[in-house]
């Protein structure tokens, strides 16, 4: 089946010492083509275009509604006016006239029942462009898909504050298509259903919303089943009347004029002034017009503008509040920016949104959610969960604040923020001052599927010592690791209640709670996996907890345990560079040189992620019984997968353990914190090797790229120092790097790990970073061939839509590393299956072309990156921020089965029993609660594959550091 064109959030899993390799959870990809079914196959197609005037794009989904899979097929129909073909994607595209054909793809050839497949292609027309009637696949006519209804939520306002007790009026307009009509709509607040109403006009008036930030949605359903829900409007219940003013972020450039609007949340019973005026800050801004405005009973609640004008010189941030008697006041930071900075105020704008409360990306403790929706399945299963990736995120979003206004408080609270809630606290791993560093873990092989779990623990397989947690100890004075678990369950829906500081206090928490997820090798998809606690102490569960799903032992005891994501510590560190850089260049580098020295320790913690799993060492290491390492010869010098730590829960028990990764994937290296851990003075660790240890790895990253590039410029999968997560023997002929074997898809393989652009555009940002900053002559290297590559690959359209690589197809192997003069690849090489508008993506690639255009000077590269930007922001933008619709035939597999052995059962916090007839939904039957479900029960049924449009965080702070790094470098 087809990818959704849009990434999932972070890749991260939990590992105990005996945990498999990962899998990350992008949808799969069929390889091979095979003939065509003779049987006439049960179809739909749904046909959209994205049209310019004189050429159009068009994306068609194939959907296969027969009971049996679809082996290869071919599309065809035709246009009634003089549309031609320019390009295609994701198939065999060609036209005879007025009739178009398109063949599958290699990848795309088999549509399982119920499934859908995604092909595209770019025309030029004149005159009229009417869409085709009619559509067959493999000759058989298929019928058209139902479309759903349009809900739109009118009331309330985006934005809106109430008084607490007060009514909020909810409106909704919806309209069904094909000739259906509408049975009902449904309002939510989140997740929460409000009520109903069942004819038109759609409207429920609903008292006692809590105090704080709340978002409503409608959900209309048409009497053929289908369903959609509404944008999500943001509004504010206050505990008193308030004055209200949007948006809460303001950019004005030098000698011009901005405006924010200002209205009272409640009716008065007589005139009220509201006066505004400059509270703190910078001078060059003042207010030039509205700074007394009269509101009376009948126009309350319509805004009135103030103008904020800004000095012809000087830059900075001033906060303006706006007060009236016995009102709440209401505050606008304004920041006057370079007079070319327009992208600038394009970050603060994009910034406004997402800091918005009423906008729902933050918990109430102030945590980012991996998405403002709640029913989205990647790495993280449920939108409402954060990964170490989302607040990493934070942290750089917040470093670009300060840069663009001055104010750094907002990045030391990011920082303050994610010590508080994703560093586990020593209540959280209590026993590890049992941590012996001569015997870090005992060994247990990873198995290739989830069913050969679980994995019998190995004490005779020799384990090297741990050459690093005598140096941390000795320079921090403490046993406890300092780098983030991976993910979260922000608002404990899963009912774990294991909150910092906390084991497993159940379902009644309301604080964040740590949990885990992939544990049983690389072909276990987010699809077939069993959430567990980080705490593991047998309340939920079987009679072991957890733990006997994952590993086999002669007894369990309980025991806490934690991964961690060394790309998103890195990012970390990175945003630490960067903002410690902006804020010295304001002489403001003691506002964050606290936060800078955390940022140290953790990249000396991080250290961990070079190491072999059980400290073997680094080298031709084909089977269990290969040496353990010594010392650092156990460090492969990468930033592999994951290091994981763990112990007994029991302070008297005695026993801890930590591992290392022995896969290293080309998306997961960040040489610009390489750099920054060796070379940037304030950034360098305590530890007594640890500056080296990074200067070594700066290089070593930097060879590794080299060495996964293939002949057209693309960066190839990785390496292992454990063939199959269990030191066996690679296929002959498998080149190496120092030793480690060359493995075209590292760690996850459904789908695999290579195919992602996203995983190119993140890591080579980072080159870009490192190449801007230093010059360094290898960056630059790979630099050069992968901005040609890509860029080739690149198509921006008239309007501004474009389309940038999506799935990636590798082909061939590298050339054995010899680092004095290494080989051309020549056999290595990469395709582009198929293309997308993910904006996320293009956000870092746009960064990527930004840094290496304002050091190369190339202004292909400058050009694009402007482009990309342009078009996303003239496109793509709406209440929430800026994204666009995906389709997600992978939710098919909400009914996929989890592998749990027989004669196993439990249960979870919730009552769901875990056994061998459990499915992903089964145990999460929360989500028949989401007001998205009806999607995919549809779905399930033999719909249309449904469409969403997600706004993930880091997606949103990746197109506002885009913007931001624009303006700095090329405006």
């Amino acid at each position: 089946m087809h990818p959704p064109p849009r990434r999932r959030g972070g890749v991260r899993r939990l590992l105990t010492a005996a945990a498999a390799a990962l899998a990350l959870p992008l949808t799969m990809l069929s390889s091979g083509s095979t003939p065509a079914q003779a049987a006439a196959v049960q179809c739909s197609v749904d046909y959209r275009t994205n049209d310019w005037g004189s050429g159009f794009t068009a994306e068609l989904t194939l959907t296969n509604r027969g009971a049996e899979a679809v082996d290869g097929w071919t599309l065809t129909y035709d246009y009634a006016g003089n549309q031609r073909l320019v390009n295609g994607w994701n198939g065999g595209w060609s036209q005879s006239g007025k009739t178009v054909t398109v063949k599958n793809a290699g990848h795309n050839a088999r549509i399982a029942a119920g499934a859908a497949v995604t092909t595209g292609a770019q025309f030029s027309y004149s005159g009229s462009n009417a869409a085709p009637t009619s559509f067959a696949i493999n000759g058989t006519t298929c019928t058209g898909a139902h479309q759903p209804p349009i809900t739109v939520l009118t009331s309330p306002q985006a934005g809106a504050v109430y008084t607490q007790g007060e009514t909020v009026p909810l409106a909704a307009t919806a309209a069904a298509a094909d000739d259906a009509t509408i049975t009902k709509v449904e309002f939510y607040d989140d997740t929460e259903l409000l009520g109903t109403d069942s004819s038109a006009p759609f409207t429920l008036s609903v008292a006692g919303l809590t105090v704080g930030s709340h978002s409503l949605v409608a959900k209309a359903y048409d009497s053929m089943n289908a369903s959609a829900s509404s944008t999500p409007v943001g509004i504010t219940v206050a505990s008193g009347p308030a004055v209200v003013a949007t948006p809460s972020q303001l950019g004005v450039r030098q000698g011009e004029s901005g405006t924010f609007e200002v209205k009272l949340s409640k009716q008065p019973s007589a005139n009220v002034t509201v006066t505004t005026a400059r509270a703190s800050g910078n001078s060059g801004l003042s207010v030039s017009a509205g700074g007394s405005l009269t509101f009376t009973p009948s126009n309350w609640s319509t805004a009135q503008k103030v103008t904020i004008a800004a000095g012809a010189s000087g830059t900075g941030t001033a906060v303006f509040e706006s007060s009236a008697p016995g009102h709440a006041k209401a505050a606008v930071t304004v920041t006057q920016l370079g007079a070319t900075k327009a992208y600038d105020a394009r970050f603060l704008d994009l910034y406004g949104k997402i800091t918005n409360p009423a906008n729902g990306y933050f918990s109430p403790e102030g945590i980012p959610y991996h998405s403002v929706e709640t029913l989205i399945v990647e790495a993280p299963d449920h939108g409402h969960e954060t990964t170490s990736e989302a607040y990493s995120y934070l942290l750089w979003l917040q470093a670009m604040y300060g840069k663009v206004t001055g104010d750094w408080s907002k990045f030391n609270g990011a920082w303050d923020i994610m010590e508080k809630f994703m560093i586990p606290t020593h209540a959280d791993q209590p026993t590890n001052s049992f941590y012996n560093a001569s015997k870090p873990a005992t060994y247990a092989p990873e198995h290739d599927t989830p069913n050969e779990y679980p994995s019998a623990l190995d004490s005779g397989v020799s384990v090297g010592p741990d050459p690093i947690a005598g140096e941390l100890k000795s320079a921090y004075g403490t046993d406890d690791v300092y780098g983030m678990h991976w993910i979260q369950d922000v608002d404990n829906v899963y009912g774990y209640g294991n909150s910092p500081g906390k084991c497993e206090a159940g379902p009644s928490d309301t604080g964040p709670s740590y949990i885990n997820t992939f544990q049983r090798g690389p072909q276990e998809s987010v699809w077939e996996t069993v959430p567990q606690p980080t705490c593991d102490a047998f309340k939920y569960g079987g009679k072991n907890g957890y733990l006997d799903l994952f590993t086999k032992d002669a007894s369990y005891a309980k025991q806490w345990k934690f991964t961690n994501a060394p790309d998103a510590d890195a990012r970390a560190v990175q945003a630490a560079y960067w903002a410690d850089k902006w804020a010295k260049e304001q002489g403001k580098g003691s506002d964050v040189s606290a936060t800078v020295t955390k940022a140290a320790k953790m990249g000396d913690y991080l250290r961990y992620a070079m190491f072999d799993k059980y400290f073997k060492k680094i080298g031709n290491c084909t089977s269990p019984s290969c040496p353990a390492g010594t010392g650092k010869d156990a460090s492969h010098y990468l930033l592999s997968w994951y290091y994981a730590w763990g112990g007994a829960t029991d302070t008297s028990a005695g026993w801890a353990w930590r591992i290392g990764s022995s896969h290293a994937h080309g998306g997961y290296q960040n040489p610009l914190a390489a750099y920054a851990l060796s070379e940037y003075a304030p950034l360098k660790p305590k530890s007594a090797t640890g500056a080296g240890d990074w200067a070594k790895s700066m290089q070593r990253q930097l060879e590794f790229y080299r060495w996964l590039q293939s002949d057209e410029g693309g960066i190839a999968g990785g390496a292992t120092n454990s063939w199959a997560g269990r030191y066996t023997t690679p296929p002959s002929g498998t080149p190496t790097f120092y030793g480690m074997h060359y493995d075209e898809k590292p760690v996850y393989h459904d789908p695999p790990s290579n195919q992602w652009f996203g995983f190119q555009a993140w890591s080579m940002e980072r080159v870009a970073e490192l190449y801007q900053q230093t010059g360094n002559a290898l960056a630059k290297q790979v630099l050069d061939k992968w901005v040609d590559w890509a860029l080739s690959e690149t198509t921006v359209n008239p309007d501004g839509s474009f389309r940038i690589p999506s799935t990636l197809q590798w082909s061939g192997k590298p050339d054995t590393w010899n680092a004095s003069s290494p080989g051309a690849n020549s056999g290595l090489h990469v395709t582009v299956a198929d293309y997308t508008n993910d904006v996320g993506v293009a956000a870092a690639y746009a960064k990527t072309l930004t840094y290496y255009a304002d050091r190369s000077g190339d202004t292909e590269a400058a050009a694009t990156a402007k482009a990309l930007l342009d078009g996303m922001w003239e496109n793509n933008q709406d209440a929430l921020g800026i994204a666009v619709p995906e389709t997600r035939a992978d939710y098919n597999r909400f009914d996929d089965p989890v592998y749990v052995p027989g004669g196993w059962s439990g249960t979870m916090p919730n009552g769901d029993a875990i056994n061998s007839s459990s499915t992903f939904e089964s145990i999460r039957s929360f989500y028949q609660d989401d007001p998205a479900w009806s999607k995919i029960e549809s779905y399930l049924a033999g719909g249309a594959a449904p469409t969403f449009t997600y706004h993930r965080f880091w997606a949103q702070a990746d197109i506002a550091l885009a913007m931001g790094s624009y303006a700095e470098l090329l405006e």
